[in-house]
């Protein structure tokens, strides 16, 4: 297996502390399209908090949270994607790796979600992916360490 850049930042892991300086972005959940019919009333005072932290060349990290309109965390997600040369054929094509963690986060304080990792080749134009994906329930303490994350976040957000 293709071993992961070396040099990624410390915060470039999925449920990893943030570094002091990320500052999400808020915006609204949907465009005025969206929210304006009768149908969209329902979600119009809703928020996402949004913060994409970059490892340069070789991958992304994206939280994000949904807020409800009263400005409670409904859902978050954590994502970090990763890519990286495979060493012994550096001429073939690149490798990915996803891991992620998201669902809701309930009023009585549970966390209802899925981890998940997603990794292989990147396809040529010509195939189609060739990923393998592998969902599974997470533990207590990673559900722990996301809502640590999400209530930074929104602190942060103000």
């Amino acid at each position: 297996m293709s071993r992961l850049p070396e040099n990624r930042p410390p915060w470039h892991a999925l449920l990893a502390p943030l570094p002091p300086e990320a500052m999400p972005v808020r915006t609204p959940i949907g465009s005025r399209e969206v929210l304006g019919p009768a149908h969209g009333a329902a979600i119009a005072g809703w928020q996402n908090l949004s913060l994409n932290l970059s490892a340069g060349t070789f991958g992304l990290r994206h939280l994000l949270i949904v807020l409800d309109e009263t400005g409670r965390p409904i859902a978050a997600s954590d994502h970090v994607f990763i890519h990286w040369e495979n060493p012994s054929d550096p001429s073939g094509p690149w490798h990915m790796r996803q891991e992620s963690i998201g669902g809701r986060l309930e009023e009585d304080g549970r966390f209802l979600g899925t981890c998940w990792a997603v990794t292989g080749p990147e396809p040529r134009e010509d195939e189609p992916p060739a990923w393998e994906s592998i969902p599974r329930r997470p533990t207590d303490e990673e559900a722990a360490v996301l809502k640590g994350l999400v209530a930074e976040i929104v602190a942060r957000a103000g």
